[in-house]
């Protein structure tokens, strides 16, 4: 796999956004560019649109506060990706420090984690 993309998906508990965020912003996300990640974007989920045929009439679906937070990093390759893992989540401080925060602001069993190609179109690269 040449370079690519991950969009990172984490449900927030509720009421824990504004934690999340700080954290987030003022240590995780440093502290992995510190380690050599690149983080092409960070999000919170304003709604959620689901689409749908209802008798042959497309319709659609808004949810709201669904409480997700969402990411983006870049990878030169899988074996980067997973130099940077080690580098990261084996260390002292994210086993120490971070990831004791992480556990109690989102629900780590509900992560999900897409790796994404860029097509020739697309702007991120």
């Amino acid at each position: 796999m040449s370079e690519f993309f991950e969009l990172r998906i984490y449900k927030v508990f509720p009421e824990k956004m504004p934690e999340w965020l700080k954290l987030m912003e003022n240590t995780i996300i440093p502290f992995q560019v510190s380690k050599g990640m690149v983080i092409h974007g960070s999000f919170t989920e304003d709604s959620f649109d689901e689409f749908y045929l209802d008798n042959g009439k497309r319709e659609m679906k808004t949810l709201e506060n669904r409480n997700f937070y969402i990411w983006i990093r870049r990878f030169k390759d899988l074996d980067h990706k997973q130099k940077l893992y080690k580098d990261v989540y084996e260390s002292d401080e994210w086993i120490n420090n971070i990831a004791p925060k992480v556990e109690k602001l989102i629900d780590r069993n509900t992560i999900v984690v897409h790796n994404l190609l860029p097509t020739s179109l697309s702007i991120m690269k």
